[in-house]
């Protein structure tokens, strides 16, 4: 199977590239999540939404061709206007106070010697963007306080699998069997203690997409439409090159975070080195010493192809805007 790459979703967000067709894109999903204020919201909002996907558009097409050294900052800047975006579908009145303006994360200060990259740790504030969006777009609630480690994150982007072996992580493939269909294998079973019935009960309930999962003869299977962009069916990662899905046995607390969420901490994380760590920034970059750099290259490499897809699919895909209602 063969899914469009981001080229594609680039341009299927030239629709909504007008105030006309942001202004009725707009009126279809509020008319589904708040029908009383629709068609006024839908007006107040267009021009904003509109503008907030232009600028998150331009940002990543800057990071294309700007140095390594300020792409994190490109990209974070890039996903934080394309979520501001996104955000007005489930939150219409973003932004109603300050308190959301906030990044809503922070990070310790890193000691002059022996820091580690891999084990620095981002922490959620109570206040903020990022709780903000974790509850509106994605119903996660309850995370103030809660410290991320950095190696922990990246381990949950597929794409990176290369750079797990030291760290102790199962990477589990999904079993293809055709037209788009993937059936989950006992593997997975066994890493939840769950019998393949107990575990389709629990997907439908815990899971983003759990009205995919099917039981049948084949037991527990999902089947994604391969003329969308690549579906994120939590708490199964969509690997971009391989074109398939994998289960990462890593941080159990991280299997249902939705990757989204998951870049915008990295990306925060790793702008924040690029701005206020410049001589260990630079030194990294120049040095190329440790396994660090080509970690965090094809880190930001990933992240140019793949946010805009799972931005397009929040968008677009009826259904998970539908189950934030």
């Amino acid at each position: 199977m063969h899914f469009p790459s981001s080229v594609h979703a680039w341009q299927q967000l030239l629709y909504i590239s007008s105030l006309e067709t942001a202004q009725q894109f707009l009126l279809k999903k509020y008319m589904w999540l708040f029908p009383n204020h629709a068609r006024k919201k839908s007006y107040e909002n267009s021009s904003k939404f509109l503008h907030h996907i232009e600028q998150g558009k331009i940002f990543f097409q800057q990071s294309e061709t700007a140095p390594l050294s300020i792409k994190p900052i490109f990209l974070f800047y890039g996903l934080s206007f394309l979520l501001k975006g996104a955000l007005l579908i489930t939150d219409p009145n973003y932004p109603e106070n300050v308190k959301v303006l906030a990044h809503g994360v922070s990070t310790r200060k890193r000691k002059k010697q022996d820091y580690e990259y891999l084990k620095d740790e981002v922490k959620i504030q109570k206040n903020g963007f990022f709780p903000h969006i974790s509850k509106k777009m994605f119903h996660m609630e309850h995370l103030e306080g809660k410290k991320m480690n950095i190696g922990d994150l990246l381990c949950q982007i597929p794409e990176l699998m290369p750079f797990f072996q030291e760290r102790n992580v199962s990477i589990i493939p999904l079993f293809s069997i055709g037209d788009g269909t993937f059936q989950i294998v006992d593997d997975v079973f066994d890493a939840f203690h769950m019998t393949p019935r107990r575990f389709f009960h629990y997907l439908n309930g815990k899971s983003n997409q759990g009205a995919l999962f099917q039981w049948g003869e084949d037991g527990v299977t999902f089947t994604v439409n391969e003329i969308k962009p690549p579906i994120e069916i939590l708490p199964f990662r969509f690997h971009l090159m391989d074109q398939k899905y994998y289960f990462i046995d890593g941080e159990r607390s991280l299997s249902f975070f939705h990757e989204l969420l998951i870049h915008y901490l990295l990306l925060y994380h790793l702008s924040m080195l690029a701005r206020y760590e410049i001589e260990w920034w630079s030194e990294l970059l120049s040095m190329k010493s440790t396994v660090e750099y080509p970690l965090i290259e094809q880190y930001l490499h990933i992240c140019l192809l793949k946010c805009p897809l799972l931005i397009h699919q929040y968008l677009f895909d009826d259904e998970t805007i539908e189950k934030k209602g």
